[in-house]
């Protein structure tokens, strides 16, 4: 009898059954891609890759087993089945708290994303001329510093899934990625050097090269760079001004002050040794971390999303998360285990890196909710302030409490109107201030890619972070070196 990657799964789920588990989920997870690397035009890498496997979980009275292979025969899968049963019995008697999974609407579904441009369109021989004509261009584009180095990266994916579970979850996903990634320095020997890295990633095809265009947008921005170094001044410090944050920098914030915290295994203290702790309590639900403009949403369901997907790893129906809701703690993201010990439906946030990875909790597309406001409107009634559009640098406490951005693209603002350019600043506050100093947000969201890492064995799996143009009120400024 020949035996396809469905059969297999469907018979790992029912063999795990066979050998006493209460709950046997079996999934198929495979990833292959290649990339294209230059050095100002010069090509440093060309590499391919490719993994596929098969990973099982089983719950047996109240225990957790996981194992994976790459072994994909019905042998392969009978021992990594045994091996997650004998794992799961083992600590059976050891566990204080029997794991049990929450009672869920289960996927039965197909999936594919379309691409507009494929792979095919888009060989090696189109990658390299498309990232020297890059570097010609960018070289060339600023007058008096120099563009030092330029590392750039333009790479393909395609990720694969099969998914069954013994209480009914049967899942089918197809999803291509397309990536580029640019590392900049710009150089001035009297004045210094600026740094930038920018990675963008996006399900779907090659035409989400001509929505970055990186051709158009990256000279411009070393123009920028270039302006940065040789007029930039000091912000005003020592005083109370306020700051309007660039989608760059809010979208970083909310990943890291709001999705993360939000991840219930590590409120549960899960990621206390891995990934660090979360300064909200499972008693924390509908407390007020931030004023009303303070609304942030994780939300799988974006088409050509980076972190997209219309199920997770368990099989739950996708849906946007609303973990901040007009400045009060509303939601955590869970999956199937938390969920049960919080007494409430998991929100289909278990992901998995690949088959040896199991799913945990993890953020997709997470964003500041926009609102109906014009950009110059935030500026209108600025008297004393700084527009922080990107930051450079930025680190975070293993709570997600304490936080520290360093403004890279940055403006000076009197009276409304931007006065000029302003070197290194830098916005150092606390979670509950950030949130609670925004008293406006405009209507421009934009998004940015990511790969979010978490776990141990960690995992890192791809993510947009984004938001509109956000106001604070009443902040002192530092800069960076301070």
């Amino acid at each position: 009898m020949t035996w396809d990657t469905e059969d297999l799964v469907l018979y790992a789920v029912e063999k795990g059954l066979e050998l006493g588990a209460s709950y046997v989920e079996a999934r198929y997870h495979a990833r292959r891609g290649s990339s294209l690397s230059t050095r100002n035009g010069a090509i440093i890498g060309l590499g391919s890759s490719f993994e596929e496997g098969v990973a099982v979980r089983v719950v047996y009275d109240g225990a957790l087993g996981f194992s994976s292979t790459d072994i994909i025969t019905r042998e392969g899968l009978d021992n990594i089945i045994s091996q997650a049963v004998s794992q799961a019995r083992a600590h059976a008697e050891l566990m204080k708290e029997k794991i049990e999974f929450s009672d869920e609407r289960l996927g039965r579904a197909s999936y594919k994303v379309v691409q507009k441009k494929s792979f095919d369109e888009f060989g090696h021989e189109e990658k390299a001329r498309y990232l020297q004509d890059l570097w010609k261009t960018v070289s060339s584009s600023i007058k008096e510093a120099r563009v030092a180095a330029l590392v750039s990266v333009i790479g393909e994916s395609v990720e694969e899934k099969i998914l069954a579970t013994s209480d009914g979850a049967f899942v089918k996903s197809y999803t291509p990625r397309v990536s580029f990634m640019y590392n900049v320095v710009v150089t001035l020997p009297s004045k210094g050097s600026v740094q930038k890295w920018l990675p963008y990633s996006a399900v779907g095809g090659y035409e989400w090269l001509d929505v970055w265009d990186p051709l158009g947008k990256l000279p411009e921005a070393l123009k920028i760079y270039e302006r940065i170094l040789l007029e930039a001044k000091k912000p005003p410090l020592g005083e109370p001004v306020d700051v309007i944050l660039g989608s760059e920098v809010v979208g970083l914030a909310v990943h890291e002050s709001c999705g993360h915290p939000s991840e219930a295994d590590r409120i549960l203290g899960r990621e206390a040794a891995q990934a660090g702790k979360s300064f909200i309590k499972p008693e924390s639900l509908g407390q007020r971390i931030g004023s009303r403009y303070a609304t942030v949403i994780d939300d799988p369901t974006i088409p050509g999303s980076n972190g997209f997907y219309l199920y997770d790893d368990e099989g739950v129906p996708a849906r946007p998360r609303y973990l901040y809701k007009e400045g009060v703690i509303n939601e955590f993201l869970h999956n199937r285990w938390t969920a049960h010990v919080f007494g409430v439906n998991s929100n289909a946030a278990a992901r998995a890196m690949n088959f040896e990875s199991e799913p945990i909790v993890r953020m997709s597309n997470t964003y500041m909710e926009p609102g109906d406001m014009e950009f110059e409107e935030l500026l209108e009634d600025v008297k004393k302030g700084v527009y922080i559009k990107s930051y450079m640098e930025w680190n975070i406490d293993d709570e997600r409490w304490s936080q520290r951005y360093g403004g890279l693209e940055a403006y000076l603002v009197e009276d409304g109107e931007l006065k000029g350019l302003v070197r290194n600043p830098v916005l150092e506050v606390t979670t509950r201030k950030f949130y609670s100093s925004i008293d406006a947000v405009d209507k421009n969201l934009e998004f940015y890619a990511g790969t979010c890492g978490k776990g141990e064995p960690a995992q890192g799996v791809p993510v947009w972070f984004g938001g509109p143009n956000v106001r604070l009120r009443n902040i002192v400024l530092r800069v960076i070196g301070q």
